[in-house]
């Protein structure tokens, strides 16, 4: 059985989420993608391992995550079963609903009835008591938000989990969210979106100033923007590689503007001693966000993205010159 590291809490820096008492450790692995079905589960478990013995104690998933739906929760569950049961009280597990999950009409949405049902089927799959946090996974314009943010406050009254989070909420969204959950006593602990130097409607949207008002924090996914902001497309498209398959990332957004701004930005990133993804990460980190999450196809990959948790400052003149690259 595995054994965590003894020195796991050593290297990884934590920061308290807006208002609540729980610190969150500044990376988290997200299972959106590689925890399928299709993806070999030895190195499932592997990459969950790594993520824990490098100090990273939240591990985010939604109930379609897969393919096929629901896999990467299933998946999860067998490593809880097997391994990591014991690390239960050192954990931050997180799942989502609010996209499609199965057929019909009550599968997908912010109704009580989806969310409810939702929340009973995450559980089982990941063989856990409770989630820590339960988020509605996107707003939805057909469903009263008190319906949706009842439910919410009712899943955490029934134990099922501890804190309440959003996603994919804009600010205004988000503000009067936070206004119901305030009434039900269940406060907004969190809003996951997605932000990197390429998609900045956060900043436009003064998101992280309302999420700071609400005493909320924020975590944002696709940092590397599914990729781009990697040395990975620097000398073309690889075989392979989520641009070639056509998977949120198309193989024509990989223009020469793009590339040759990527090329300036790697070049920023070594002058720091970084990799692109790693100042890319710390570039999200770097004004009012509390955790970043990352994905991973292997262990090495969780190890490196780590590190930048000794390298989260920049200087004036190298957002400066991020800025003005990105404006090009």
């Amino acid at each position: 059985m595995y054994q965590a590291s003894d020195k796991r809490y050593d290297h990884m820096k934590y920061k308290k989420c807006g208002n609540s008492g729980v610190k969150l450790p500044r990376v988290a692995l997200g299972l959106w993608h590689n925890f399928g079905s299709v993806d070999p589960f030895e190195n499932q478990k592997a990459m969950a391992f790594e993520a824990f013995n490098q100090g990273i104690t939240h591990f985010d998933l939604a109930n379609n995550y897969g393919p096929v739906y629901g896999s990467a929760e299933d998946n999860f569950g067998r490593i809880m079963e097997s391994d990591l049961r014991p690390y239960r009280d050192e954990m931050i597990i997180s799942t989502k609903a609010g996209y499609d999950m199965w057929p019909g009409p009550y599968g997908d949405g912010g109704s009580r009835k989806y969310l409810m049902s939702s929340i009973d089927q995450s559980l089982k799959r990941m063989k856990v008591d409770y989630v820590d946090i339960f988020y509605h996974h996107r707003f939805d314009p057909d469903t009263p938000l008190e319906e949706t943010m009842g439910a919410l406050s009712d899943i955490v009254r029934q134990g099922k989990a501890l804190y309440v989070g959003i996603s994919n909420y804009n600010a205004e969204q988000t503000k009067r969210a936070a206004e119901i959950l305030k009434e039900n006593k269940t406060p907004l602990f969190i809003n996951q979106v997605c932000y990197n130097m390429m998609n900045r409607w956060v900043e436009e949207d003064h998101l992280l100033d309302t999420l700071a008002e609400v005493g909320a924090g924020c975590i944002c996914f696709s940092p590397l923007a599914q990729g781009v902001l990697t040395n990975k497309y620097l000398h073309g498209i690889p075989a392979g590689s989520r641009a070639t398959r056509n998977h949120f990332l198309h193989e024509d957004s990989i223009t020469p503007e793009l590339v040759g701004k990527v090329t300036k930005l790697n070049e920023i990133a070594l002058n720091r001693g970084q990799t692109l993804a790693q100042m890319a990460l710390s570039w999200v980190l770097r004004d009012g966000v509390t955790t970043v999450l990352i994905g991973a196809s292997r262990p090495e990959q969780i190890k490196d993205n780590v590190g930048i948790v000794d390298h989260l400052e920049f200087t004036s003149e190298e957002l400066k010159e991020i800025d003005r690259i990105l404006a090009e």
